[in-house]
């Protein structure tokens, strides 16, 4: 097997048959010397105004002698997730999993493949129960506070754009692990080389039920609408859990992939002794533009042949960072609350991502500063923000304009660009969200993003608010072994502090697994 990179082809001729013809000039081979090809990587090449897919590929090719091996053409090496390692304690009993995030589903399945039967607890609904719980909540205001868009089968990620980019590098091959686990569960293949990775809200959801049906056969269990409600220790080491304040399972390990939204349970394992600590985040707001300006300003007219176009974006304003976060093209901005009286929101995609308009948060980032240094004066912080959001729509999400939001007036109306929101959604002035400094933050940043993107600041462009959510707001220390200071209990994923996002949540729930199996037999 050869490895060949830097493949270029045109975007508007991308074709099996380009493909073809730009690997025959590079191999300088005839075409019926190649016997198959796997493709590896595909991006972007958008810098000299034209636009080319760069595609990296394994190719067999009827004999390997005449090729000339150096520069982009290179032997294959075989990338795929191993682990053997196993331990010899035995566990009384089987292993408990809190939450099923994509933290928790990838530290079950390892598990379960390894032998060790995990149980499963997530105190929402499954999937095709949450699912119409949601719905109901957008279309209808009736609201579940155990599963909503945070809470459920899938974790909070169920409901986003299913984005499957990460800034985390491992060299053990964890990334293709979660990546191939989602494609042999019905992700789409083309998640294995894409440059920007998504499944979309809509499969993300058959995808997650396939894992736990995987898990199931593997002689794992699922038990819904079980809420950890209490901890049992002794001798410094956990010996069983409470779940729904009334059943006790003991418990010899406990991963606790909580999720950022679990406030009642940081606050339980608080009471319990386990070391934690607050650690900044960011908050801001929702912006939505039409898609066809983000993607012409990305690819000109290109974009044309292009799917719908992202953006990343940075400023640095009054020493703060003001960021984009989970930006969703052709997405929809959806009412995400948790907790009755507070109102939070996020974006999501479905997988065709055609919805035509394009949202993003645009967040500023909070610390110490600006909520004080105790503990939970960060969540204190997020849900002081998500009342006075709740307070400003009645309930409803609360949109502006940005010219409005910039002339510190309450919006009466759309101009040329229309909102796609889920769930119910009223005029209000977002500036009295935040204070002075993060407004004039955001402010200032969607003007120097308007010299990025162009049209950027558009004064029709559209606000919602509040997002605080984009981390959790408190760590749960762990020591090199992922374990707490509570033996047993090891705190995983995105809720923990150690991770941002579907791949890094699972793949730190990977590595957790890795660390139970390395001390422990099935």
């Amino acid at each position: 097997m050869i490895r060949v990179r830097q493949i270029k082809v045109d975007v508007r001729k991308d074709s099996h048959d380009e493909l073809i013809n730009s690997l025959v000039k590079k191999l300088r081979i005839n075409r019926s010397e190649i016997i198959d090809y796997n493709i590896v990587k595909k991006s972007i090449d958008a810098r000299r105004g034209s636009v080319c897919f760069i595609y990296e590929l394994d190719v067999n090719v009827s004999n390997e002698s005449f090729i000339k091996f150096g520069g982009d053409i290179l032997k294959s090496t075989l990338e795929k997730y191993s682990f053997d390692s196993c331990g010899d304690t035995s566990l009384s009993n089987r292993p408990i999993i809190v939450g099923s995030g994509p933290c928790g589903l990838f530290c079950a399945y390892e598990l379960a493949l390894k032998g060790f039967k995990p149980i499963v607890l997530e105190r929402g609904e499954d999937m095709d129960n949450r699912v119409r719980t949601v719905l109901d909540f957008w279309d209808n205001g009736k609201f579940c506070p155990s599963s909503n868009v945070q809470f459920g089968e899938g974790g909070a990620g169920t409901f986003s754009d299913g984005k499957l980019s990460t800034q985390i590098k491992d060299k053990n091959n964890r990334i293709k692990e979660v990546l191939d686990v989602f494609v042999s569960n019905g992700a789409p293949s083309e998640i294995l080389y894409d440059f920007m990775p998504h499944i979309g809200t809509d499969r993300l959801r058959d995808v997650v039920k396939g894992i736990r049906n995987k898990i199931i056969s593997l002689g794992g269990e699922f038990r819904y609408n079980s809420c950890l409600t209490d901890i049992n220790v002794s001798d410094n080491k956990v010996v069983s859990i409470v779940v729904n304040d009334s059943e006790v399972i003991p418990c010899d390990v406990l991963v606790l992939a909580i999720g950022h939204s679990a406030r009642d349970t940081f606050r339980m394992l608080h009471s319990k002794g386990i070391n934690m600590c607050n650690k900044p985040f960011a908050v801001g707001l929702r912006v939505m533009h039409y898609q066809d300006m983000i993607s012409y300003n990305q690819y000109g007219n290109f974009y044309k042949y292009m799917r719908p176009a992202s953006y990343k974006l940075t400023y640095n304003c009054n020493g703060r960072g003001v960021y984009s976060f989970c930006m969703c093209p052709g997405g929809y901005v959806v009412n995400a609350s948790s907790e009755d009286g507070r109102l939070v929101v996020n974006g999501m995609s479905d997988y065709s991502r055609d919805s035509g308009i394009a949202n993003s948060a645009i967040v500023v980032t909070v610390n110490e500063s600006d909520y004080g240094d105790h503990l939970f004066d960060g969540v204190k912080f997020q849900e002081k923000l998500e009342e006075c959001s709740y307070m400003l729509g009645n309930g409803c999400i609360p949109v502006q304009r940005f010219g409005d939001y910039v002339n510190n007036v309450k919006s009466n109306n759309f101009g040329k660009i229309l909102p796609k929101i889920k769930g119910k959604y009223t005029f209000s002035n977002l500036n009295m969200l935040f204070d002075n400094e993060i407004n004039s933050s955001i402010k200032d940043a969607f003007y120097y993003f308007n010299g990025k993107i162009h049209g950027f600041s558009d004064d029709d462009c559209i606000l919602a608010g509040v997002e605080s959510r984009t981390s959790s707001p408190v760590k749960i220390i762990r020591d090199e072994n992922f374990e707490s200071n509570i033996n047993g209990i090891y705190p995983a994923g995105e809720g923990a502090g150690y991770a941002g996002g579907i791949v890094s949540a699972a793949v730190d729930g990977i590595k957790v697994f890795e660390s139970i199996a390395s001390k422990y037999k099935s």
